[in-house]
């Protein structure tokens, strides 16, 4: 079922109906930033419900695309929950079999996330900025240089696709409270661009390399 505002609580906004939230997805600073990767694949899914919010079909493949890789890394995580606890020992256990379908899930998935931060980070610095603007901007330093010939337009349609900021922010509160909506987006963004960051850097390092 799409998620929209009258599945909220009484004044609630779309980060109520978050199964797992970014939030609550800790890092051990102890542990190399380990992240532990059945709560980091439970918030993500739940982040691909803002794709209903956006209210165009022309999203459906960025959602599905980000389903497709948790799917992917969820599905190794299942096959061997001791060595996958956290997402770095994921990437690890299964590069020393030398395959890498979950790890190349993780880094898709952790692209696609970067996007979706940087959309929406450009959305809340840049008070006057359309929607389809910030998302357009944030695809062509994301996903834009990795992706081909044959994928490059599918999402540049999903770009323009983009409703008003303003009606945006009413469908992300039952209330059509954009300061609630702002105030709250702002921590949660907070925590998801610092487990990507946390991610990127993982992913760059030659280890985690296939």
């Amino acid at each position: 079922m799409a998620t929209t505002p009258a599945s909220f609580p009484p004044g609630g906004t779309w980060f109520d109906t978050l199964k797992k939230s970014f939030v609550n997805v800790p890092i051990d600073a102890s542990n190399n930033n380990a992240i532990p990767t059945s709560d980091f694949l439970e918030a993500a899914e739940s982040l691909t419900t803002l794709f209903d919010l956006l209210g165009s079909m022309a999203f459906t493949p960025v959602k599905n695309d980000m389903l497709g890789n948790i799917t992917k890394i969820r599905t190794f995580h299942l096959s061997s929950r001791t060595q996958t606890s956290t997402l770095q020992s994921l990437v690890l256990t299964e590069l020393a079999t030398k395959k890498h379908t979950a790890a190349e899930g993780l880094l898709w998935l952790t692209r696609g996330l970067d996007f979706t931060a940087t959309a929406l980070r450009h959305t809340l610095s840049n008070p006057a900025s359309e929607l389809s603007n910030s998302f357009r901007t944030a695809y062509t330093t994301t996903l834009k240089p990795h992706h081909s010939f044959l994928v490059k337009p599918v999402f540049s349609a999903a770009m323009s696709a983009t409703p008003y900021k303003r009606d945006f922010y009413a469908k992300m509160s039952r209330a059509e409270d954009e300061a609630k909506v702002r105030e709250e987006m702002e921590r949660w963004l907070g925590a998801l661009e610092e487990r990507v960051g946390v991610l990127r850097e993982f992913m760059e390092r030659k280890e985690a390399k296939w």
